[in-house]
């Protein structure tokens, strides 16, 4: 396999899931693929193996909230890549059904093993938003969202039972963010009330 390979690989991945094809997402990945998503998003856990898709994962928060190819449009871009393993950033799309959206950046790091993916790490560059984005548009979580006609909303309630309800803080009392903006060369400044 060469680095052109393994970008091909992963690039079906992204297809796959923009056109929300699971046959052709199950081709594409290992049957013991890992999917790590960071733990501070209601849907952080790591997932293994592609059976593992109990309880309230990117689809059922992302789903819902994507109902058009264009907000599916994930727009990956390759960055770096080697044999085993590429670096794509693409766009995290969803607009709520009051209209809010989100448009945000997310780096992802994948692994290939034999030609399908083995390994997927997601890097959000603001889970904040992210995070307030889905406590307004699915205040109760991912079952919120979907109809009362939908077979499977139960299903999903029960085996979210015991699972972290979706949580948005903000700083702690007495303390002030001044700048939103993290760099090298502005830190944040945090001042006491």
């Amino acid at each position: 396999m060469n680095d052109t390979s393994s970008m091909q690989v992963v690039l079906a991945v992204f297809a796959a899931v923009e056109r929300r094809d699971q046959a052709a997402f199950a081709r594409s990945c290992q049957p013991d693929a890992e999917f790590c998503w960071p733990p501070s998003l209601p849907y952080g856990r790591t997932v293994r193996g592609l059976t593992d898709r109990a309880g309230a994962g990117w689809e059922a928060y992302w789903n819902p909230l994507q109902p058009t190819a264009g907000h599916r449009r994930l727009d990956p871009r390759v960055i770096a890549a080697t044999e085993e393993e590429v670096v794509v950033l693409w766009r995290q799309r969803g607009v709520t059904p009051a209209g809010d959206s989100i448009d945000t950046e997310v780096l992802g790091l994948y692994r290939v093993r034999a030609g399908k993916l083995a390994r997927a790490q997601m890097f959000y560059f603001d889970p904040a938003s992210v995070i307030s984005f889905l406590a307004k548009a699915i205040p109760a979580g991912p079952d919120q969202a979907t109809g009362a006609d939908d077979p499977s909303a139960g299903a999903r309630q029960r085996s979210r039972q015991g699972r972290r309800a979706l949580r948005v803080q903000g700083p702690r009392p007495g303390i002030r963010v001044q700048n939103r903006c993290v760099s090298a060369t502005a830190p944040r400044e945090v001042t006491q009330e």
